[in-house]
């Protein structure tokens, strides 16, 4: 069989390593000392590049492509959902399948990827995922670029029996169906595309910074690597809401009609240019192949680090096992190497407690931002901006405070699980803001509104505007002056429009309700304004507050897990762990997690964009109480799976036994070979 270094330890006693050189090195030598090269291309090792050759240098890069990653899957793909669905008439259930997609491929691959990658050069492994992860990014921005100019139509705010009007207008043909809910498959090859570039970075470049510094300063790099993980998603927020404030075609096309004002961002047919940093993306992520290319397969130093190390494993003979029966020198060791780690007990606690924790992550990251824009009533782009500021560095905070914590107070590995019990049970009673920091619905006639009793609920159309020929595939929001929101004006009953300092009012309105004389004038007793009504909500800080710190704590449990998972299996498999780890957050986590959330919206919606041949595409209308509760259900439910098996797997783990009793326990087995 092949030599796997997969499995080769960084154990205790170096001499317990294979003596195998490659071919041009002194014999004895161990492999890990002779792979240790300098920074460059073969004979080109400039002076400059071997500053770089240590951890620090190392973890720069694998930092710098661990942002770009997050930007791109984490940050730019999920603010851009929203207006992906509305662009490609998508719901919130088959954009979740798009967000699974990146997690599907990172699922199927990453047990290979962990295997075979181990055994070959780390580094160039990361050069393969900066190609793919590039590549992706141009995938997923494509449609933008082949499903042609965005019509939003002309004179969306139509008003109650506009001359000229004609009933045909609003009828089916085979023509109106469209054929743009079709690019759902090119967003999910480009997901598939990043999921592929994604498998080695979490797998090999995690493993690859455990190999190369002291076990003491592992959770440190851990959490300053998966930290910056999370500055991308922040980026992604904030650079992707900003993009969303340009028009997606660059420039709105101008009407011909005077009578037509321009559409603004409050307008709900808005679109903004999502697309704009995929591509920006895509070009520089290529330019980090450069960096990862030029690293060795082992950082100078590695072997006498490795050699330091001391075992934590999960005594249940498993190490031994694998020490005496060489696992992992072949594929043929595959099945038995994957068996071993499913039969630890303390590996499979902590990978079904983390793949809990990853489905409320992964959905959340993936709706949060729409959570807010619906609930508290705000705009797409302020909501994706606002929702990355709270979300993105509340997690990172949480990564980088548990990496200190556990590296300082240089926890063994019973008690970073027993840390790891404290701060998901702090996540699960800050999760309470949703039952107190909720809001209602603002009232909108013919959904939680009857036309002033003159119509029933869920029924657009009243005996005031049954002769106005109004269409549901037209949403154009009004706030009448009672305070109601109506679907259009044309549903308002309104028949005419004035501007008022350049602001656009509707007037003879007859569904709206006439509220409290303030003047005599009789004008604007029927007055209506573009938009949707101003929420009364006044929620939204204090739920911002909780929930950063929830994400704080849920956060602070990450890194914690990871290094218990290094620490709990036998060193020859530590990649490996790492790899069926993520299989189980893909399976039972992130896969589902934005799939759950999606139809959980889904079935909180009241009022579905229909369009004239009665085929629904995206929700306009929520039920914003229905909605809190159902996340909170989602949310505590997973927090609570996750404290148990976080208990039990402090219960099941055995410690090793001490450092003297193991040395001669090695001693007596090496004699027995012999």
């Amino acid at each position: 069989g092949i030599e796997n270094p997969v499995f080769e330890p960084p154990s205790p006693d170096l001499g317990r390593q294979r003596q195998a050189s490659p071919a041009g090195t002194d014999a004895g030598v161990p492999a890990a000392v002779a792979e240790e090269g300098p920074c460059g291309w073969g004979r080109c090792a400039p002076k400059a590049l071997q500053l770089c050759n240590n951890p620090e240098g190392y973890l720069a890069a694998y930092s710098l492509l661990a942002i770009f990653q997050g930007i791109v899957v984490n940050g730019l793909i999920n603010i851009s959902i929203s207006t992906i669905e509305k662009r490609y008439l998508l719901n919130s259930s088959l954009t979740g399948l798009i967000s699974a997609s990146y997690d599907i491929a990172f699922c199927i691959l990453s047990l290979f990827v962990s295997f075979f990658g181990e055994r070959g050069h780390k580094p160039r492994w990361l050069a393969f995922s900066a190609f793919m992860l590039g590549l992706g990014s141009l995938v997923f921005s494509l449609p933008h670029f082949s499903s042609g100019k965005y019509h939003y139509g002309a004179k969306f705010e139509d008003t109650c029996q506009i001359p000229g009007t004609s009933s045909a207008n609003f009828t089916c043909s085979a023509s109106t169906k469209s054929s743009l809910p079709n690019y759902l498959y090119v967003f999910i090859l480009g997901q598939l595309l990043l999921g592929v570039g994604g498998t080695p970075l979490y797998t090999l470049g995690t493993a690859f910074i455990d190999d190369s510094v002291p076990k003491h300063k592992s959770s440190l790099y851990i959490g300053i690597g998966y930290a910056m993980s999370l500055l991308g998603p922040a980026i992604g927020y904030v650079l992707g809401g900003q993009l969303l404030n340009i028009y997606i075609d660059i420039q709105i096309p101008e009407r011909q009609d005077t009578t037509y004002t321009k559409m603004d961002q409050d307008d709900p047919r808005w679109l903004g240019a999502w697309w704009i940093a995929f591509i920006a993306c895509f070009f520089a992520i290529w330019l980090l192949i450069i960096p990862f290319s030029c690293f060795p397969k082992h950082l100078p130093g590695t072997a006498k680090i490795q050699a330091e190390k001391i075992s934590e494993t999960h005594n249940d003979g498993s190490e031994a096992f694998v020490e005496t029966k060489n696992i992992g020198k072949s594929f043929k060791d595959f099945p038995m190497a994957l068996l071993i780690l499913l039969k630890n007990p303390v590996l499979m606690s902590l990978i079904i407690a983390s793949s809990s924790e990853a489905l409320v992550a992964t959905g959340f990251a993936t709706f949060l931002p729409k959570f807010i824009e619906n609930q508290f009533g705000k705009t797409s782009s302020f909501s994706a901006t606002l929702g990355g500021l709270v979300l993105i560095p509340a997690a990172a905070l949480g990564q980088i405070i548990s990496g200190i914590l556990v590296s300082k107070c240089k926890m063994d590995c019973k008690n970073i699980i027993k840390f790891m019990i404290g701060t998901c049970s702090v996540a699960l009673l800050l999760n309470t803001v949703f039952l107190f920091a909720k809001c209602g619905n603002e009232a909108f006639a013919g959904v939680s509104e009857t036309y002033n009793g003159t119509g029933t609920l869920y029924n657009l159309t009243a005996p005031c505007n049954a002769n106005c020929r109004c269409s549901r595939s037209m949403y154009y929001p009004v706030c009448g002056r009672d305070e109601v929101q109506y679907f259009s004006p044309c549903f308002a009953g309104c028949a005419s429009h004035l501007f008022n300092n350049m602001k656009k009012t509707y007037h003879n309105c007859s569904c709206i309700g006439k509220p409290e004389r303030e003047n005599g004038s009789e004008d604007f007793l029927y007055e209506a304004v573009p938009g949707k009504c101003p929420t009364q909500c006044k929620f939204l800080p204090l739920f911002l507050t909780f929930f950063f710190f929830a994400v704080v704590f849920t956060f602070m449990a990450v890194t914690p897990t990871t290094v218990a998972i290094l620490r709990c299996v036998p060193d020859k498999q530590r990649s490996f762990a790492l790899g069926v780890q993520s299989v189980f957050l893909r399976l039972l986590g992130t896969i589902p997690g934005p799939i759950l959330f999606g139809v959980a919206i889904d079935n909180s919606c009241t009022l579905w964009d229909i369009n004239e041949c009665k085929t629904e595409g995206a929700c306009w209308v929520y039920d914003n109480e229905r909605m809190a509760y159902l996340l909170m259900g989602i949310s505590a439910a997973c927090k609570i799976i996750t404290i148990i098996f976080v208990v039990m797997a402090v219960c099941l783990y055995k410690p090793p036994p001490t450092t003297a009793a193991l040395s001669q326990k090695d001693s007596e087995m090496v004699s027995a070979m012999h």
